[in-house]
C-alpha cells in the first residue's frame, strides 16, 4: 500500500511573494535536498525560510560537515534565466498546478513550464513507446493522438524519438504536453526543436529541472513519473521488455493510472513489453475508439479558485530532527538495491512514522539512502 503524502506532508499554500518563490527554489535546489526532504522540512519548520535556516543545523546533526544551502544568487539567476526563456514556475498549491499531480506522494513543489496553462487542466491522456519504433508504430501514435484529440483530450508525452514524437506531432492542432527532463530550454534531442516550439503554439512544455540542465540518464525516470502523473491514462505503442515505456507503465500502475496497450507481433522485440502488459491485464486497444470505451465519460471538475491543498494538513511535531544510530542501522538493514516504499519500511520497522521520518531525513542528508521515482527508497549506489 502507498501512503499518499499529500494529506500530510505538502504544504497547504504555495509562495505568495516573488521573494518567497526564490526560498522555495533555494530550499529545493539545496544539496541533497530531494522533493520527500523538502516537503517534510517545510512541514517540520512551517515556511520554507525558517527550513532553509534550519537546513545547515540539519545537515551537521546527520554529519554532514561544512553545508551550505543554495545561495540567493544562484536562485535569483535561475529565475531570470527562466523568464529570459520565455517561461514561468507553477507551485504546488496554485490554481494553475496540475490537479492530478497532486495524488502524486512525490509531486515536484514546482516545475518550469511554457505555453498555454489551459492545457495543465484538460482531460490528459498519455502516449509513450518506443524510441526506434516501427512505421505502423508511429502511424499508429499520430492517429491515435490526433483522434484522441479531436475528443476532447489533450495528449502528453516526453517529447523522445519515436512513438512520444509521432503522438506530439498528431496532437498539434489540439494541443499536446511535452514533459522534458532536462532545463526547459535544452530541447532534447536537438531535432526535436521545431517541434518543441510547434508545441507551444496550443500545448505547453514543462521542466521540474534547474533551467540550463542537459538530462542524463537518471533525469529520465523522474521525467516518466510526471507524463504518467499528469494522465487518467498511459497508452503503450511498442515497448521492448525493459524500456523507459515501462517504466513509466510500472509509475502508471503505482499511481493508480489506467493501462492501455497496442498489441504488435510475437516476433518483434519492440512489441515484447507490450503483450506482456496485455498478458497480465492491461487493456488491448486497437483505435481511439477502444480507448475512450474503456476510460468511460471524463468528468470535468469545476474551478472553485481553491486548490487541492487549500486544506491544512494535519501538523506534525516541531521536535528537532534526531534518532538513535541503533535506528539508522536498521533502516540500513532493511533497505538494499531494489526499491521499497516508505509506508512498507515503516510497517516492518514496527516504528510511528513520526519517528522514521526524521531518521530518513539524516539519511538523505548524508547520501546513506536515495529516493526514487514514484517516493521509493533504495540504499544509495555507493552502500550496495
Amino acid at each position: 500500500m502507498q501512503e499518499n503524502s499529500n494529506s500530510s506532508t505538502h504544504p497547504p499554500f504555495p509562495p505568495s511573494s516573488e521573494d518567497d518563490q526564490v526560498t522555495w527554489l533555494r530550499l529545493l535546489r539545496s544539496r541533497r535536498v530531494g522533493t520527500a526532504t523538502f516537503y517534510r522540512l517545510l512541514n517540520e519548520h512551517g515556511t520554507a525560510k525558517a527550513a532553509l535556516e534550519a537546513l545547515p543545523d540539519v545537515a551537521a546533526k546527520a554529519g554532514v560537515e561544512n553545508y551550505s544551502t543554495c545561495s540567493r544568487d544562484v536562485a535569483v539567476k535561475e529565475m531570470t534565466a527562466g523568464r529570459k526563456a520565455g517561461a514561468r514556475l507553477v507551485f504546488m498549491g496554485a490554481t494553475d498546478y496540475p490537479k492530478r499531480l497532486c495524488d502524486l506522494p512525490d509531486a515536484p513543489p514546482f516545475f518550469w513550464m511554457r505555453g498555454h496553462t489551459s492545457v495543465l487542466s484538460s482531460p490528459t491522456i498519455a502516449i509513450v513507446g518506443a524510441r526506434n519504433a516501427s512505421s505502423l508504430g508511429t502511424r499508429m501514435a499520430r492517429k491515435l493522438a490526433s483522434e484522441l484529440g479531436e475528443a476532447g483530450y489533450t495528449i502528453v508525452s516526453g517529447l523522445a524519438r519515436g512513438v512520444d514524437t509521432a503522438a506530439h506531432v498528431g496532437s498539434l492542432k489540439t494541443g499536446g504536453i511535452a514533459v522534458l527532463a532536462g532545463g526547459i530550454e535544452t530541447i532534447y534531442p536537438a531535432e526535436n526543436t521545431e517541434l518543441a516550439a510547434n508545441i507551444l503554439n496550443s500545448g505547453a512544455l514543462i521542466s521540474e529541472q534547474p533551467i540550463g540542465l542537459v538530462a542524463q540518464a537518471r533525469h529520465f525516470p523522474m521525467r516518466n513519473r510526471l507524463i504518467s502523473g499528469l494522465a487518467k491514462a498511459v497508452v503503450v505503442i511498442e515497448a521492448a521488455t525493459r524500456s523507459g515505456s515501462l517504466i513509466t507503465a510500472r509509475n502508471a500502475l503505482d499511481q493508480g493510472r489506467d493501462i492501455l496497450v497496442v498489441p504488435g507481433h510475437p516476433m518483434d522485440n519492440r512489441a515484447a513489453g507490450c503483450n506482456h502488459l496485455i498478458r497480465d491485464g492491461a487493456t488491448l486497444v486497437r483505435s481511439a475508439e477502444d480507448i475512450i470505451e474503456a476510460l468511460g465519460p471524463e468528468k470535468i471538475e469545476p474551478d472553485t479558485g481553491q486548490s487541492a491543498l487549500d486544506l491544512a494538513p494535519p501538523k506534525t511535531s516541531r521536535k528537532q530532527l534526531h534518532q538513535t544510530a541503533s535506528l539508522h542501522g536498521e533502516i540500513l538493514t532493511r533497505l538494499g538495491p531494489s526499491p521499497l516504499s516508505e509506508d512498507q519500511l515503516i510497517r516492518d520497522l514496527r516504528a510511528d512514522s513520526q519517528h522514521i521520518s526524521p531518521a530518513l531525513t539524516e539519511l538523505e542528508m548524508t547520501g546513506k539512502i536515495a529516493r526514487q521515482a514514484g517516493g521509493l527508497l533504495a540504499l544509495a549506489s555507493g552502500r550496495r
